[in-house]
C-alpha cells in the first residue's frame, strides 16, 4: 500500500479491512484476529475462564496492532456490522498520543470489497475532493 493520510477500515472482532484513501485505485489489506471460533469450541470444553482469558487477550493483541496502524494517519473512519469498531475507538481515545487523528465510526452492514472501497471513497471524497 502507498503511503497515505486517510484510511477506512471495515471490521468486526475477528477481522479487519485496512482501505487507505488515494487517487490511485484502493487496496484492501487484511487483518485477522489470532482468536479464532474453533479455538472457542475448544476452549469451552477445557474451561469457560480460559477460554475468555485467552479471548480477551487475544483480542487485546488484535486491537493494539490496529492503533499501531492507525498512528501513521491523520484521518480515520472506522466502520462495521458490530461493537468491535467502538472498542477501538475507546481505548484509542484514552490514549493521548492520537490526540492529532481525527478518527470518525460508521454503522455498516456486512460489505463486498468493492461496497467498501466505495464507502471510503464516498466518506473521503465528501470531504476533500480527492476522488
Amino acid at each position: 500500500m502507498k503511503k497515505a493520510n486517510f484510511i477506512g477500515i471495515w471490521m468486526d472482532h475477528s477481522i479487519a479491512n485496512l482501505m487507505e484513501f488515494t487517487i490511485d485505485p484502493i487496496e484492501t489489506k487484511t487483518i485477522e484476529s489470532p482468536f479464532t471460533h474453533q479455538e472457542k469450541e475448544d476452549g469451552l470444553v477445557k474451561s469457560e475462564s480460559l477460554m475468555h482469558n485467552k479471548e480477551q487477550h487475544e483480542q487485546k493483541a488484535f486491537y493494539k496492532h490496529l492503533e499501531k496502524i492507525i498512528s501513521g494517519y491523520t484521518e480515520v473512519i472506522l466502520f462495521g456490522p458490530t461493537d468491535a469498531k467502538v472498542e477501538l475507538y475507546n481505548i484509542i481515545k484514552a490514549d493521548h498520543r492520537y490526540v492529532n487523528i481525527k478518527i470518525e465510526l460508521a454503522e455498516a452492514d456486512k460489505m463486498t470489497e468493492n461496497q467498501q472501497h466505495a464507502f471510503v471513497k464516498k466518506h473521503f471524497s465528501r470531504k476533500y475532493s480527492l476522488a
